[in-house]
């Protein structure tokens, strides 16, 4: 897949049609200063669009292969344009995720995107793993990784909600005295 190529040609129909999305996933992570590889990219759009992702995607020669009332996802038959995931934004925790998306430069600094904080991709990473326990030492991985870099500067407010949610609070509280120094 070229990463670059189908992001520009994504953003461009972003901005034509004034779809509210942001970047998730293994690309988002590597917006972040955390890469990791990826096989697809990863959206998180607002439901309200997706009319017009599905227009989007097929005039680029997609073919929407699954959806669901939380995710769409489309293959391109090319192998050069790879597959395109979108999770609905329908939810107030998910529509104040796309809202609180920060431009951020990748491939270099030739290419900006809105890209869910780092408390976002968290949140997301943490239901993953609640949801699939395979998945869990990958999603600590970039937890973690995440963290290693940004601890000083999230709201870890934000970021104990998210694991309690899950049931989770006391491993949010161990990572934030590992990588906060909280007491």
């Amino acid at each position: 897949m070229d990463f670059k190529l189908v992001l520009e040609r994504l953003l461009t129909g972003f901005q034509e049609k004034d779809i509210r999305y942001a970047l998730l996933g293994g690309m988002a992570l590597g917006a972040w200063g955390a890469p990791r590889g990826t096989v697809d990219i990863d959206f998180l759009v607002h439901l309200d669009d997706m009319p017009k992702i599905d227009a989007l995607m097929q005039g680029l020669g997609y073919e929407c292969r699954y959806r669901t009332e939380n995710v769409s996802q489309y293959v391109s038959p090319l192998q050069v344009f790879g597959e395109v995931d979108f999770l609905h934004a329908f939810r107030t925790q998910s529509l104040s995720m796309i809202q609180r998306a920060e431009d951020r430069k990748i491939f270099g600094g030739t290419v900006s995107i809105k890209v869910l904080k780092v408390e976002d991709l968290i949140g997301f990473k943490v239901q993953a793993m609640t949801n699939n326990e395979r998945r869990k030492a990958l999603d600590m991985t970039d937890i973690e990784s995440l963290l290693s870099l940004h601890a000083s500067a999230v709201d870890w407010t934000l970021i104990e909600e998210y694991f309690a949610l899950f049931g989770l609070a006391e491993l949010s509280r161990e990572l934030r005295r590992k990588y906060a120094g909280y007491q």
